[in-house]
């Protein structure tokens, strides 16, 4: 099976460099599944994790918004933060998780509602890339 190199890179470093069968992401307009020899493409991304396929196996990177350049034999993730799943807290991902839909339910001025939007979001997609058993 054909292979294409995914590198997720972040300000600070390089949290993730493989050869993949396929890469699915969610970007801005929906959720895009990329393979080897896949068109040129450039999009943002939302904060979503990112699904490796390798085999039969799955790897998730939790990511933080962004930019995915696509290239026939490599994915580039320009990402603002990145995670694997065995870097993630479990229990604090889930504090912030209910800190976040605490904060929003609150309905203060919308400043403080799009921090803690985005907090939520950044919560359930580290909660989502540990895989199923935390999917919430």
């Amino acid at each position: 099976m054909s292979t294409l190199r995914l590198e997720i890179v972040t300000p600070e470093r390089k949290v993730y460099e493989k050869d993949v069968n396929m890469v699915v992401v969610k970007g801005i307009a929906g959720e895009l599944g990329i393979m080897p020899q896949h068109i040129p493409l450039v999009t943002p991304l939302k904060v979503a994790p990112v699904k490796a396929k390798i085999g039969n196996e799955n790897e998730f990177i939790a990511v933080h918004g962004g930019f995915m350049e696509v290239r026939k034999d490599k994915v580039v993730i320009l990402a603002e933060a990145a995670e694997l799943g065995s870097d993630i807290d479990v229990s604090r991902a889930r504090l912030a998780k209910e800190r976040a839909e605490r904060r929003l339910a609150q309905k203060q001025n919308d400043i403080n509602a799009h921090r803690a939007e985005l907090a939520l979001q950044r919560a359930i997609s580290r909660l989502e890339s540990l895989g199923e058993k935390y999917h919430m």
